[in-house]
């Protein structure tokens, strides 16, 4: 007797190619509801440590160019990334004069094509002059969230800790010495890229010096944006001089024995409706509103509580988060600085660890960049110190916003996706009219009659400020791209109340768009017209044609999750009756001559259309982020390792000139989860190992000719799709482990059904699982052998399941209760 027949069945699948002949023991298989009992493995100290500090050759603001956008090698490969969702600072952890760059989301001038775009906030310098030092380090630790450097200069201990904290908003900085008396620095602060009102990206500003206080106030004048920052100086002894002469602002800090540093910033930027819907740029904000009470307000209340409380907010909120994973595939750490080890894997001595480190580094980066209440992680997360950012830093909805949070899900990281959702309930409206605008050009005979029900559109293109219809070089398909995440989250959650408001009518609401923009062809297939891949080009341009793959395959993965949905809420919208029409009509995935899965209807032999090595593997989505390619259809399965294989020579050596072609990091991170759905564990591990050899600079961040985040995040939902998927129904574990990651263990994934699991594997083979159902409902085990089986609850009761084939069985779950399965004494083949 099922307690909710609306949750969707789970079923557990230990790999079928697991060689159960080397298998002499399986203990237990543990199931516990609620709470993960407590494993005998604690989690590892993780930090990214150098011995030296980074560059910061020449003037702050002398650049070099990289493909057109600029690049500051030491800024993007050296500096130290910390972030509280709403800001970010890169530190450098000199000794001579540090540098603290920060960014700040909402700030953004005219960028690319007036599109509006994020741009650096401040520049902060610490003039210590200590040239002579030994025992330098600088560690960011991903447990804790804090940076550290430490040094001896002239027989004196120097510390320094520096945190974003995001329950109090703010950066705090504390500086040490083992010696009272001795921590003495000038403090200057500057606002970079100021530019008179004629000139393009116009931005006026001033720095004053007070007492204890450096401000920075101003106006960007394409969005009227209204900043402003604040530097609060602490110290406990010594003195403390401000002056402002010779156009310079700063603090004097003189023989003092502790030094408080509090940093805050604010914007007039207010997430609405009102930002997306408003046309003209300089009125989409409150240019009478300014931020200075909201700054003050927060430095306050910083000093208030003072540094130690400030630290001890920020770690019980952050390792809420962290140290819910805990995941190990080497069998020890590297000692070794991190830029050595990167160095060494570069030259082709392995490191687990290395690959250890990133997927956690992932994790961080993603908490460091999306809170509740900031905007989302965008294309460089919450950190860029350029007037105009490469790609505006924005939301790109063609395949990179997506990938910034694929991982936030398996990797039990939900609540970091609360800010896009709250972003996609902002522009939702614009959306609308987006779409309505989109069919009357592409479609108009299927527009709505009274131009009130045409769905919701989206484009590539995004921004804090704006959004772009779908066209140009991606189709519609963008739409059913972005509601997938929408899915995903409660398909993850099980959240029926984000259901009901949030998911079900975006999705009906994209569902509805998409179905105006098929049209029927004279075989009666429903085609997306006009139909792009996306950012592919034919003879030098894009390419728009007719059902595109990518477009086909987001209209049944729309439609799909929308008649799931339905049934969950028992919905009966009529609607649902042409998606249930529609969705057997869409003929979305063809396989060509070449044994590939087709890009285009009209492709025959691969590459025919198109550029063959493309960045962008958009007609293989139906399988990762998507379902509709699945392991029922092995010809399917076989045709998107074809299509891989002939898109990327896993052996090739990339020239440097085809790093836009079919080699960037988040192409690479694309292809490892796409591997590890067609269960290729050594080729997902390839792409892993490509990325980090070719993407990936000493701070771990990955590159893309300038630094892009959605490398880094892809990389770690990457991670965990070679060892737990639960795409189709069932769990799986380990279902790409590549040989090099034979031994390990992970605690606190999550599969869809919102199931928490702990497993340890040896010889790639699990001895142990153990899985937290937060959700309840019915869990179903696919499993090789099922003699000898047992289930007990907590208080040790036999408990009845069902066998529904040689190798299935189901049973319920209830929340607060614990489930133990055991196999006997031993599994031979």
């Amino acid at each position: 007797m099922h307690t909710n027949l609306n949750i969707k069945k789970m079923t557990i699948h230990i790999n079928s190619n697991i060689n159960i002949s080397n298998l002499l023991f399986v203990g237990f298989i543990f199931f516990s509801i609620n709470a993960l009992s407590q494993t005998n493995s604690t989690q590892r100290t993780y930090e990214i440590w150098d011995d030296s500090p980074a560059h910061n050759r020449g003037s702050v603001f002398s650049i070099i160019k990289a493909d057109g956008y600029p690049f500051d090698r030491d800024w993007e490969a050296e500096s130290y990334p910390i972030g509280n969702g709403y800001m970010g600072a890169n530190i450098f952890g000199r000794t001579d004069t540090e540098r603290i760059q920060i960014t700040e989301k909402t700030l953004a001038n005219e960028g690319l094509y007036g599109f509006g775009g994020l741009t650096s906030f401040s520049e902060t310098f610490l003039e210590f002059n200590h040239k002579k030092v030994e025992n330098y380090k600088r560690s960011l630790s991903l447990n804790e969230a804090i940076l550290y450097v430490s040094y001896e200069s002239n027989g004196v201990q120097y510390t320094r800790e520096y945190l974003a904290n995001y329950p109090d908003n703010i950066i705090a900085i504390k500086l040490s010495a083992n010696k009272k008396g001795k921590i003495s620095f000038n403090l200057r602060s500057e606002i970079p890229y100021l530019k008179g009102p004629e000139e393009k990206n116009a931005k006026t500003g001033k720095t004053f010096a007070e007492n204890d206080l450096i401000t920075h106030s101003g106006n960007i004048a394409h969005f009227n944006v209204n900043y402003e920052s604040q530097i609060k100086v602490i110290n406990q002894g010594g003195k403390v001089i401000a002056k402002n002469a010779a156009g310079k602002s700063e603090i004097i800090v003189s023989n003092a024995n502790a030094v408080v540093l509090f940093i805050a910033t604010g914007t007039n930027y207010k997430l609405s409706e009102k930002i997306f819907l408003e046309e003209t740029n300089n009125k989409k904000l409150d240019v009478t509103v300014f931020p200075h009470e909201k700054v003050s307000k927060l430095i306050k209340s910083a000093a208030d509580k003072g540094f130690d409380v400030i630290k001890e907010n920020h770690l019980k909120d952050y390792q809420k988060l962290f140290s819910r994973v805990n995941l190990m595939i080497s069998s020890e750490q590297s000692k070794e600085t991190t830029k050595t080890i990167l160095e060494q894997y570069k030259n082709g001595i392995s490191n687990t660890y290395l690959e250890e480190l990133l997927f956690h580094y992932g994790r961080y980066l993603l908490i460091s960049s999306s809170r509740a209440g900031t905007l989302p992680s965008g294309l460089q997360g919450v950190w860029s110190q350029y007037e105009v950012t490469p790609w505006t830093g924005g939301y790109w909805h063609n395949i990179n916003v997506q990938m910034n949070y694929w991982g936030a899900f398996n990797a039990n990281l939900a609540e970091t996706f609360i800010p896009y959702l709250e972003y996609f309930k902002a522009y939702q409206p614009k959306a609308a009219i987006l779409a309505t605008d989109h069919i009357k050009w592409s479609n108009p005979s299927a527009l709505d009659a009274k131009d009130e029900d045409n769905g919701w559109a989206i484009g590539t293109g995004a921004t804090a400020y704006r959004i772009s219809n779908p066209g140009g070089h991606s189709g519609p398909g963008t739409g059913g791209f972005t509601t997938k995440l929408l899915w995903d989250y409660y398909d993850f959650t099980r959240d029926t109340s984000y259901l009901l408001e949030t998911a079900y009518p975006a999705l009906l609401g994209m569902s509805k768009f998409l179905s105006k923009t098929l049209k029927n062809s004279d075989s009666g297939i429903l085609l997306v017209e006009p139909s792009s891949s996306p950012e592919q080009s034919h003879n030098g341009q894009f390419y728009n044609t007719k059902g595109t793959t990518f477009d086909q395959a987001f209209v049944w993965e729309t439609y799909n999750d929308l008649l799931k949905s339905a049934k969950i809420l028992n919905k009966n919208d009529d609607f649902l009756n042409t998606v249930s029409n529609q969705i057997t009509k869409l003929d979305p995935i063809l396989i060509g001559k070449s044994g590939q899965v087709k890009e285009y209807r009209e492709e025959n032999e691969y590459g025919e259309i198109g550029d063959k090595m493309h960045r962008h593997t958009s007609q293989l989505c139906a399988l990762y982020p998507g379902t509709l390619i699945n392991s029922s259809n092995p010809k399917w399965i076989d045709g998107v390792s074809k299509a891989l294989d002939l898109r990327l020579d896993d052996n090739y050596t990339i020239p440097q000139d085809e790093i836009y072609g079919a080699y960037t990091e988040w192409a690479l991170a694309h292809r490892m989860n796409l591997r590890a759905r067609t269960k290729e564990a050594e080729k997902a591990g390839i792409m892993y190992s490509r990325l980090i050899k070719e993407f990936t600079v000493s701070n771990l961040w990955t590159i893309c000719g300038p630094f892009q985040i959605d490398g880094n995040l892809g990389a770690m939902a990457g991670v965990v799709e070679m060892l737990l998927q639960s795409h189709e129904d069932y769990i799986e574990l380990l279902p790409a482990l590549p040989k090099a990651w034979n031994n390990g263990e992970f605690k606190g994934l999550v599969a869809r059904g919102n199931f928490e699991i702990a497993t340890k594997w040896e010889n790639s083979i699990y001895s142990s699982l153990e899985i937290l159902s937060n959700s309840g409902g019915i869990c179903s085990l696919k499993l090789p052998y099922l003699a000898n089986l047992q289930i007990k609850d907590s208080a040790g009761n036999l408990i009845s399941f069902t066998k529904e084939s040689q190798d299935k069985i189901n049973f319920e779950t209830k929340k607060t209760t614990r489930y133990y399965l055991s196999f006997g004494s031993k599994i031979e083949k």
